[in-house]
């Protein structure tokens, strides 16, 4: 039995050589699409919220001045929009401009498609336990 805490090797091994194989897709989208692997990753982040430059600096793990010149350089692509804040004119909140948004079905699809090879040995059935059981390892 495994120790509380501890990760089985096989376990370990499989989550790494998996993370590596997702990032290898990932960078090759964003590549396809002239994007870094952090602009790729913000852009995700930017999908469903508008959050502030801070709170995008913590879901990206980044300085407050690193993804100051990320928005910044996004900006200037005509991929994202810095709006102020309503309630707080110091805040500055980030959104996906239409440019971004009309990009974004052709990176999902283009994702979807080379995450093929991952997934395709898996049954219907096998497919939705990994989906339920990432989405369990993932909850916070």
């Amino acid at each position: 039995m495994v120790a509380m805490g501890a990760v089985d090797g096989d376990l370990r091994d499989n989550l790494v050589q998996v993370s590596f194989a997702v990032i290898a897709v990932l960078s090759r989208v964003a590549a396809e699409q002239d994007l870094s692997l952090t602009q790729l990753r913000m852009l995700g982040i930017l999908r469903d919220r508008e959050p502030t430059m801070a709170e995008l600096a913590t879901y990206l793990g980044l300085e407050r001045s690193t993804v100051s010149g990320l928005i910044d350089r996004a900006v200037q692509r005509g991929l994202v929009r810095k709006n102020t804040h309503p309630a707080d004119g110091r805040s500055v909140r980030v959104s996906l401009s239409p440019q971004a948004r009309r990009l974004e079905s052709g990176i999902i699809a283009d994702i979807g498609e080379l995450i093929v090879p991952l997934t395709g040995r898996l049954s219907a059935s096998e497919q939705k336990r990994l989906t339920d059981l990432l989405a369990k390892v993932l909850a916070r």
